[in-house]
């Protein structure tokens, strides 16, 4: 502490520079964690997939139904503890940009295979009461102001006509990374109203492996089931079946690494040159402080947490920032299932900020500590 003084003296001696130093800091950590916000959001769904749940699909392709005969067959398949199913509906709310997931589920079933996603006692019985019910997500409600209670018009697009349903509940996530965006309402209200090709079909099954059951031997079990038959199955797990959805936008965590590389090398040059021309401005000064009896250790001391502070005060604004964007919600309107500022990636932005400070401030710092002071005097 006692060289504070003499550290904030260095440190305001050129403002300007100082303050273009920080936010260039400031804006590299907040692009970032921006960076980390966006590819979270796009695997919130694989980071948040259950362990215990497999996807049955059909083999041909995820828009290809299976019978709704298949769920009982599934649930005679050692290792299977419960069985759920629904359906994409693909409908539009006012506008075709008003994109939101819409599932038609088994209110018999569903709730008890995803627990992550909360829904209170008297809401969810309301759900089971009413065959019009819905239940919409806490991001999705917020985002077209619904609340409980109003009516909710959708026209089908892979159902058609004008379907109309009752919001009888709103959901929340136990964990921040869970999907708050879908939008439900009964399996048997859509087959009520839907063409007679839909009839007796659902579009996927999830199930629950029992503890300690071999969850590859129970998938290679299901489809061997249902194997040469004219409706195959591809059964994977949840994690794996989230994924494929993200691998169909190419490789993102490869570019978002990419273009993070890109602005720390640019931020490592930006700061190790302002480090190097105030070093090369105080060589004199640096030199008397050595006079004076400061060691060369103690010279490399100031350099480097001189653009250790100057690194950690632009990282610390930049990830501030970057957080009280991301508390505003999704600015895509419902691009991403999450939209969500993940701790490991503050900490990671932190560690990032004190290597570059480290590596930016290292040249100019030895420098500084190999300056010998008879030659260093003779420039003045």
């Amino acid at each position: 502490m006692k060289f504070w003084p003499l550290l904030l003296a260095y440190l305001t001696r050129r403002k300007t520079r100082t303050l273009l130093t920080v936010g260039s800091f400031a804006v590299s950590l907040f692009l970032f964690c921006l960076l980390a916000t966006i590819r979270a959001g796009f695997q919130s769904g694989v980071q948040a997939a259950g362990a215990d749940r497999l996807v049955v699909i059909n083999k041909v392709s995820l828009i290809q139904p299976l019978p709704l005969a298949y769920r009982d067959r599934i649930l005679k398949v050692p290792g299977i503890k419960e069985a759920t199913y629904a359906n994409w509906f693909g409908g539009v709310y006012q506008d075709e940009r008003n994109f939101f997931a819409q599932f038609a589920i088994d209110h018999t079933t569903y709730r008890q295979m995803f627990p992550e996603f909360v829904v209170p006692d008297d809401q969810w019985k309301a759900f089971e009461a009413d065959k019009q019910g819905a239940i919409a997500g806490e991001s999705t409600a917020k985002r077209f102001g619904w609340k409980v209670g109003d009516r909710i018009p959708i026209k089908g697009a892979i159902f058609p006509g004008n379907w109309e349903f009752n919001l009888v509940g709103i959901y929340k996530g136990r964990r921040p990374n869970d999907d708050l965006t879908q939008f439900w309402f009964r399996w048997d209200h859509l087959i009520e109203k839907a063409p007679e090709w839909a009839k007796g079909f659902v579009g996927w099954y999830t199930v629950r492996v029992q503890p300690g059951a071999d969850a590859v031997a129970v998938t290679k079990d299901i489809d061997s089931r249902f194997a040469n038959s004219p409706w195959e199955t591809r059964t994977q797990s949840e994690q794996a079946f989230m994924a494929s959805f993200v691998e169909q936008m190419g490789n993102i965590g490869f570019l978002m690494t990419v273009i993070g590389s890109v602005v720390f090398f640019t931020l490592l040059l930006v700061a190790g040159n302002t480090m190097a021309m105030s070093v090369r401005e105080r060589t004199g000064e640096l030199a008397v402080l050595k006079t004076v009896g400061f060691t060369d250790l103690a010279v490399l001391a100031l350099v480097l947490v001189e653009v250790i502070l100057i690194a950690l005060v632009g990282g610390a604004i930049g990830i501030g920032l970057a957080k009280l964007f991301t508390l505003r919600g999704d600015p895509t309107n419902g691009m991403f299932a999450s939209f969500y500022l993940p701790p490991s990636a503050m900490a990671a932005g932190a560690a990032l900020t004190l290597l570059v400070g480290l590596l930016a401030g290292l040249i100019p710092a030895t420098t500084a500590m190999r300056l010998q002071v008879v030659q260093a005097l003779r420039k003045l």
